[in-house]
């Protein structure tokens, strides 16, 4: 396992500068992440469309998967008056002051999204041993 410590600056859109982090590697995971927002992009549990959020918000946690298909992400955040909430990460989540990552990249393994053959509706991760 490779560390890859990033730091992302105003503006910037935390999705896309994710799954732009894994380069030409073929799996990773965010291990953690703290930082700001000006808006986030949350789509919560059992629901198809994205809630937008706008104001000053906190990072809280942040983490998920990268595979070169795009990233699994999950998030909390609060707002000024503390008020948490969390789901699953879509684009558009745009950085405020600054957002701090740890990304742990696997160059024994290779991920992809495959459709879930047990019928999720999903496509799924699926992990590959990159070892002879």
């Amino acid at each position: 396992m490779q560390t890859l410590p990033l730091r992302l600056t105003p503006g910037q859109d935390l999705r896309l500068a994710i799954e732009a982090a894994l380069g030409s590697h073929t799996a990773a995971f965010v291990l953690q992440g703290i930082g700001s927002l000006s808006v986030a992009q949350l789509r919560f549990a059992g629901v198809d469309l994205v809630t937008e959020l706008r104001g000053d918000l906190e990072i809280l946690t942040l983490a998920g998967s990268i595979s070169p298909d795009g990233a699994h992400l999950h998030m909390s955040v609060s707002d000024a008056q503390g008020r948490v909430v969390g789901g699953h990460v879509a684009a558009g989540c745009m950085v405020r002051t600054t957002a701090e990552l740890l990304l742990a990249i696997l160059p024994d393994h290779a991920f992809s999204r495959e459709t879930d053959p047990d019928g999720s509706g999903f496509r799924e991760l699926v992990v590959r041993s990159r070892r002879a």
